[in-house]
């Protein structure tokens, strides 16, 4: 897995390639959203990068976001509940358990469900591009909630 400051370069070899500028609010929510390791809505990093810099817009934010995306260091996703949430790019396949309760999101990983994926598709003579899988169901802190 790359490194914080291996994405940083990744980011900056991207913003030269495109002849845009390194901005100091754009470094702040890039390195903000390299730094924690979430699912965050665009409010949410919002809300981290103000602390540092209280000009940062919601606008600055949507932008580098985008940008993230397209050098491939960010995937959006949407969970449900209307807002998008974006997590880091990985080189490794994961799926995701959302709590309808809270909105927690677990990531994980199974080997043996990725081989039952490409059995099945064997099987029916399909050609898998990509997938995802989202579990959604109540974690156990809101499962003790509702007891």
């Amino acid at each position: 897995m790359e490194t914080r400051g291996k994405k940083m370069e990744i980011y900056r070899h991207y913003l030269r390639t495109k002849h845009l500028k390194t901005t100091k609010q754009r470094d702040r929510i890039v390195e903000e959203f390299l730094r924690v390791h979430q699912h965050l809505t665009v409010e949410e990093l919002l809300f981290r990068v103000r602390r540092q810099d209280a000009s940062i817009g919601p606008a600055t934010v949507y932008r580098a976001l985008k940008l993230l995306i397209e050098c491939g260091l960010a995937s959006k996703r949407e969970f449900g509940g209307g807002k998008a949430r974006y997590e880091q790019g990985t080189d490794r396949h994961h799926d995701h358990l959302i709590c309808v309760g809270c909105g927690k999101i677990v990531e994980f990983e199974n080997e043996e469900i990725e081989k039952l994926q490409i059995k099945v598709c064997k099987k029916n003579k399909f050609h898998l591009a990509h997938h995802k899988m989202e579990l959604y169901g109540t974690c156990c802190q809101c499962q003790r909630k509702g007891a």
